[in-house]
């Protein structure tokens, strides 16, 4: 390659990487001071706990205020609730009373924000109607278990998406019951291999939603911690976690 041409090539790849880099940069900034609480817990087979870990590491690597939980008790707590930007819950099945129900739909809907991922938010307190109503959705099955399924990438011009491709994996590919009035970023198509009828059914993987003055941000992959390692995957959960902390 002529030397003229390999710099203009250079400068290209340069030029490429910043804006790349500035991309990500925005999307995960405006965290710091942000007053963050994880609450964990339910089902352990979604490990919860090592999900909450590695998340807080993250936002405090943001220079984020974290506070990590384990259980619902806390949303009963109104000093708590009322200093805080975003709630980040992993809390697959399991319980909430009336009480730590009411204060967490009150919180979010007053303008804190919510994130979560696979069963720590989209399958927790499957009796509440109001919790499920506030999140925009409610896992029912995932026909076959771990499959190899496609993500593909709806909103790509979303600074929550912009960037990321379709991409595929190996776990569970949930099926859920969901919102209309949902902000889809991300879906799946089902092939109907396990179930006939849903052959071709398509159902959101990510999505942002407002709950009044809240935003909600899911993401419906995150069975097994190796989820996590998967670029698209982390990338997806951090920005959303960073959009959801902002205020409205």
């Amino acid at each position: 390659m002529p030397y003229h041409s390999l710099r203009i090539y250079c400068h290209l790849i340069l030029f490429f990487l910043f804006v790349n880099f500035g991309i990500a940069q925005k999307n995960t900034a405006d965290l710091e001071d942000k007053k963050v609480l994880i609450v964990y817990g339910g089902w352990q087979g979604h490990e919860p706990k090592i999900f909450a870990e590695k998340i807080a590491k993250w936002l405090l690597e943001q220079k984020a205020e974290v506070k990590l939980f384990e259980g619902t008790a806390i949303y009963a707590n109104p000093k708590v609730m009322k200093d805080l930007d975003l709630i980040i819950q992993h809390i697959t099945m399991d319980e909430i009373t009336l009480q730590e129900s009411e204060g967490l739909v009150k919180t979010i809907a007053g303008g804190v924000g919510l994130a979560g991922c696979h069963g720590g938010l989209g399958d927790s307190f499957r009796e509440n109607t109001e919790y499920q109503y506030m999140v925009g959705g409610q896992f029912v099955k995932h026909p076959g278990g771990q499959v190899s399924y496609t993500v593909q990438i709806d909103a790509k011009k979303d600074p929550i998406t912009k960037g990321i491709n379709d991409f595929s994996l190996y776990s569970e590919q949930y099926y859920m019951h969901v919102d209309p009035a949902l902000d889809v970023l991300a879906s799946t198509k089902f092939s109907g291999v396990h179930d006939p009828w849903i052959n071709g059914a398509i159902v959101p993987v990510v999505w942002k939603k407002s709950f009044d003055k809240g935003r909600v941000f899911y993401i419906s992959i995150g069975h097994s911690k190796d989820n996590f390692e998967i670029p698209e995957v982390w990338t997806l959960i951090t920005r959303g976690i960073s959009w959801a902390a902002q205020k409205e």
